[in-house]
C-alpha cells in the first residue's frame, strides 16, 4: 500500500496554460534590456572616440584623455604590485631557442653599426660617449628567460651584457638614477622608450651585447641592446643610441599609439 507521500510524488506537474500576455511582456523586456544595453555601449564608444586626445606635451600624447586615465591606472597598479626584488623565472641555457624570433625592426637596419658610440646624458648640457668596449670591461651578467611580446608569443631566449645597475655605479650616475626614469632611443631616434628608475635598477635589467652566446646580430639590436624581463619587449630597445634621466616620463614609442606606458610584467 502506498503511502500518502509516494503518491503524490507520483501525480504528474501540472503545466501552467499558455499565456500570451506574459510572454509579450517578457518579450518586450528583453527587447527593451537589449537595446538599452546597445544604446549605453554605442553612447560610450562615440564619448570615447571624440574625447580630447592628450596634449603633444605630454609623454604619451597619443591616446584619448579617457583611455590614457585608464591605462595610467592599470599601470600604476602593476607598479606597484611589482616588488622591485621580483626575478622572472630563469632557465637553463640549453632550453634558450638556437635562434630567437626577432620582434621589430623600428629604428634599426640590416647593416652593423662601425662607428656606433653609446651617448650617455648625465644633464642636458653635459654627456660622454662609450664604445662597446668600455662596456664590455664591466663584469658581465647572462641568463635565459622567457621573452614576452604584446603579440602573444613568448620564447625562451639566451642573453648576455652588463647589468644596468652597475654601468650606474661605474660611471657614477648614482645622482641621475635618483631621477624617477630613463629614456632610451636608437641613434636615429626613431624609436625610443622610457622606463621607471626601479625597473630599470632592476638586477636582470641588461645592457645586452650577445644573444645565444654570440654578438647581436643587426636585427636583434647589434651592438647593443635593452633587455628588461620585467617588461613587454616592446620596451626591450634595440641599438641604444643615448641614454638621459628624467624626473617627468620621457617620450615612449608605443605609448604615444595607446599602449600602457608601464608595460609590466
Amino acid at each position: 500500500m502506498e503511502t500518502p507521500e509516494e503518491t503524490n510524488q507520483q501525480k504528474p506537474k501540472e503545466v501552467e496554460p499558455f499565456d500570451a500576455r506574459k510572454a509579450n511582456r517578457r518579450t518586450f523586456i528583453s527587447s527593451l534590456t537589449l537595446l538599452s544595453g546597445g544604446a549605453f555601449a554605442y553612447w560610450g564608444w562615440d564619448k570615447l572616440y571624440h574625447a580630447p586626445k592628450e596634449t603633444a606635451a605630454d609623454a604619451t600624447a597619443g591616446a584619448r584623455n579617457p583611455l590614457r586615465k585608464i591605462l595610467d591606472a592599470n599601470g600604476n597598479l602593476a607598479e606597484q604590485a611589482v616588488s622591485p626584488n621580483h626575478l622572472s623565472k630563469t632557465y637553463p641555457k640549453a632550453m634558450a631557442a638556437p635562434k630567437p624570433r626577432v620582434n621589430g625592426k623600428i629604428g634599426i637596419d640590416n647593416k652593423a653599426v662601425e662607428d656606433w658610440t653609446l651617448t650617455v646624458y648625465k644633464t642636458a648640457t653635459e654627456s660622454f660617449k662609450l664604445t662597446l668596449d668600455d662596456i664590455k670591461k664591466l663584469p658581465k651578467t647572462e641568463f635565459a628567460f622567457e621573452f614576452k611580446c604584446v603579440e602573444g608569443w613568448s620564447q625562451i631566449s639566451h642573453w648576455g651584457g652588463v647589468k644596468f645597475s652597475d654601468f650606474v655605479k661605474h660611471y657614477n650616475l648614482t645622482e641621475q638614477a635618483a631621477m624617477a626614469y630613463v629614456g632610451l632611443n636608437t641613434p636615429d631616434k626613431k624609436y625610443y622608450v622610457g622606463i621607471d628608475m626601479p625597473s630599470a635598477l632592476h638586477p636582470q635589467t641588461l645592457l645586452c651585447y650577445e644573444v645565444s652566446g654570440q654578438p647581436l646580430p643587426p636585427e636583434h639590436g647589434a651592438p647593443l641592446r635593452l633587455i628588461i624581463p620585467t617588461k613587454y619587449g616592446i620596451k626591450n630597445l634595440k641599438r641604444i643610441g643615448n641614454i638621459f634621466f628624467s624626473n617627468q616620463r620621457p617620450p615612449d614609442y608605443w605609448a604615444e599609439l595607446g599602449y600602457d606606458y608601464f608595460s609590466g610584467l
